[in-house]
């Protein structure tokens, strides 16, 4: 099994300092890199920023009753936490880990 590169960035001092919008989604950019953070029942959540189908902004999206991203454009639903598509449709949305600490929230961006 290949090993896991670490490359923790931080993206805020603290939950209460990210501008999560009425959907609990916040759009970030991490060095060049642009995410989103979506926010379900205190759990925060790191993936990337547009659809891999047909690159729908999901910050844009909302998060569904079941804790599903769900893409403006077509409707296809992921799961925030392991990025499968919930829908059907066979995509995968690339994610990364958060690890809320006494110093800030990061998100580990690998390499």
């Amino acid at each position: 099994m290949p090993e896991e590169k670490s490359n923790w960035v931080k993206v805020a001092e603290d939950i209460g300092d990210i501008d999560f919008a009425a959907n609990n989604i916040a759009e970030k950019e991490v060095g060049s890199k642009k995410i989103c953070l979506g926010k379900f029942y205190n759990r925060i959540f790191a993936f990337a920023a547009a659809c891999p189908h047909a690159g729908g902004s999901l910050a844009e999206g909302c998060i569904n009753a079941s804790g599903h991203i769900v893409c403006p454009v077509h409707s296809y639903k992921f799961n925030m936490q392991t990025g499968y598509n919930v829908s059907g449709e066979g995509y995968y949305l690339k994610h990364w880990p958060v690890d809320i600490r006494a110093d800030g929230v990061f998100v580990n961006m690998g390499e």
